[in-house]
């Protein structure tokens, strides 16, 4: 009697990363934009900024305060979603803002998802808040296309935390800095791999209309007021700072 033999199926990191990306983007809305989707897209920009709040409070934090002035944009995500049985897989909403170089101002928020995998044991879930520092103009160019996968196309790199840690401790030569906490848990989360996505449906909600991240973080083409509190606090907390080390 033959016995077949049954293989089993392993699949790739970048499969499980498309089909996290093609469920959050298959909730991006159908223009005209529905109040639901303005909501979402009004809470995520308040989250942000509570987020960054949270990471100027915390004494953890203090590498994270030294690099902002430095930083030539900032992505922040809420709450970063991690948590499975064998196969881990990571993901969440988020908003990017970059420095305008002459005026020394940041742009209003353009919205992203970022999703990731890993394979391996992992039981149990974590929420995690998470923020990305890019240092150079190439790190803030990355994101300026559709999508981006990190690690392979920019480099990314875990920031110091700790009460003791400093920015001199940091990989400066990283494109991106990532910053994480996770219930009174931090370190620089690993997102090698992970995949960065513009949400066109949560950008168009926000401003009214269709725009790219060109139109929203260098030509400045729209605004909300609804993001001056996290766009004032960007710039407030990394003038502080600046200011604190000289």
């Amino acid at each position: 009697m033959n016995r077949k033999k049954h293989s089993a199926w392993i699949f790739p990191g970048w499969i499980l990363v498309s089909l996290f990306l093609a469920a959050a983007l298959a909730i991006a809305p159908a223009s005209p934009a529905s109040a639901d989707d303005r909501q979402e897209a009004a809470q995520i920009v308040e989250k942000a900024r509570l987020t960054l709040e949270n990471f100027m409070k915390d004494e953890n934090m203090n590498a994270f305060r030294d690099l902002l002035p430095r930083a030539e944009g900032v992505f922040i995500a809420p709450q970063l979603l991690k948590g499975a049985f064998i196969v881990g897989a990571s993901g969440g909403n988020g908003v990017f803002l970059v420095r305008d170089k002459k005026s020394g101002g940041w742009s209003e928020p353009a919205f992203y998802t970022i999703g990731g995998a890993s394979i391996g044991l992992q039981i149990g879930g974590e929420a995690s808040e998470v923020v990305l520092l890019m240092m150079t103009d190439r790190g803030v160019n990355s994101l300026m296309g559709n999508s981006v996968k990190l690690g392979g196309e920019v480099g990314v790199a875990a920031g110091p935390v700790g009460i003791g840690a400093a920015a001199s401790t940091a990989n400066l030569s990283a494109d991106i800095l990532s910053f994480s906490r996770s219930k009174g848990l931090y370190g620089g989360v690993s997102l090698d791999g992970a995949v960065v996505a513009v949400r066109d449906g949560l950008n168009e909600a926000y401003y009214g209309k269709q725009v790219s991240p060109m139109d929203i973080l260098v030509r400045h083409e729209v605004r909300n007021p609804e993001a001056r509190g996290l766009v004032q606090m960007l710039g407030k907390s990394a003038r502080q700072r600046s200011a604190a080390r000289r």
